[in-house]
């Protein structure tokens, strides 16, 4: 009986002896993880901006990109995320907008292909919490909290006075265009009203590319032979000055030609003389000031006008090399 007893008694022990460091070891677990929480709460945090361009296929958009990586370099603790469909496809990109929004990713930064189909997508982030601004092309009636860029009816206003005083006031012009997106628009519109100032101008057509240097070729080789007397051309958008070959078809002694964009090759048309005139944007600031003001809104500075106008360069053959001289800056950072 008593060596019974002592069986029991050593088995309690043993018992008593696991269970005891079972529970110093369960101690010590939830103090690690109460360390490693306490060690998470402290560490800075990456933020994750995510910039979705019109379309990767663009040029332009490039040089956001390089402003934008530029400008997180320099304040540190930001992370881009780049990412837009290859071409202009306005349902995708609301898939990318709205694929963000479900990572809750700490602020988003858009140039939008149709403002309009984005409007709820840009608000509801804007519920949540994650801050939306709009570069290059804005959604005006969205909740965005600011959008960075030219101030397109006055660059359009000055591509279409531009034209009209090359034209001496006099003469029949086409437009290049594509349809749908609210920078292209303003800049059509303000075109318009420059050229109405000059009654002896005539639009005969205005033409519809679809973001597609391939169709703006096609459009100015068939336009070119169903109106062989057409004194001029005005795109409110580069696609025409892209490629090298678009303008081909012009025959530059008697047809004035001005484009919106002044990335390369633009400059060596203009150099060359198929081109007259080019407005220019400030590509490499769609990133930087995007990254800035997505920043500041986090550290609880929100702008207080929506509108940050880059302001534009006006460029021709008389100021071609300075302007040359300032983009190998720019795009030496």
């Amino acid at each position: 009986m008593d060596r019974k007893r002592r069986d029991a008694r050593a088995l309690t022990r043993t018992h008593d002896r696991r269970c005891a460091r079972w529970f110093v070891a369960v101690l010590a677990l939830f103090a690690l993880a109460l360390g490693g929480c306490s060690r998470d709460s402290t560490a800075p945090h990456t933020l994750r901006f995510a910039f979705i361009p019109k379309a990767l296929h663009i040029p332009v958009f490039g040089y956001a990109r390089t402003g934008a990586e530029r400008a997180a370099k320099r304040i540190g603790g930001i992370e881009i995320i780049w990412r837009g469909a290859e071409t202009t496809d306005e349902i995708r990109q609301k898939e990318i907008l709205e694929s963000f929004i479900a990572q809750r990713v700490d602020g988003i930064a858009i140039s939008c292909l149709n403002g309009d189909l984005l409007t709820d997508a840009i608000n509801r982030a804007v519920d949540e919490g994650i801050p939306v601004i709009t570069w290059d092309s804005d959604a005006p009636k969205s909740k965005r909290l600011a959008f960075y860029g030219v101030n397109d009816a006055q660059a359009g206003y000055a591509l279409g006075d531009g034209l009209a005083k090359l034209l001496n006031g006099r003469g029949r012009v086409a437009m290049i265009t594509s349809l749908g997106t609210d920078n292209l628009q303003k800049r059509l519109d303000g075109a318009k009203e420059a050229l109405g100032h000059y009654p002896d101008i005539q639009i005969v057509e205005t033409f519809d590319v679809r973001d597609d240097v391939v169709r703006v070729a096609e459009v100015i080789a068939s336009a070119t032979q169903r109106y062989p007397d057409l004194d001029g051309w005005l795109s409110v958008g580069g696609w025409p000055v892209f490629v090298r070959n678009a303008l081909d078809p012009i025959d530059p002694a008697h047809t004035k030609v001005v484009a919106f964009d002044t990335i390369p090759p633009a400059p060596a048309l203009l150099r060359a003389g198929k081109v007259q005139l080019l407005v220019g944007q400030k590509y490499f600031g769609w990133g930087e000031e995007s990254v800035k003001l997505l920043k500041r809104i986090i550290d609880g500075d929100r702008p207080r006008e929506v509108y940050q106008y880059s302001g534009m360069d006006i460029v021709t053959r008389d100021n071609l090399d300075a302007y040359l001289e300032q983009w190998k800056q720019w795009t030496a950072g």
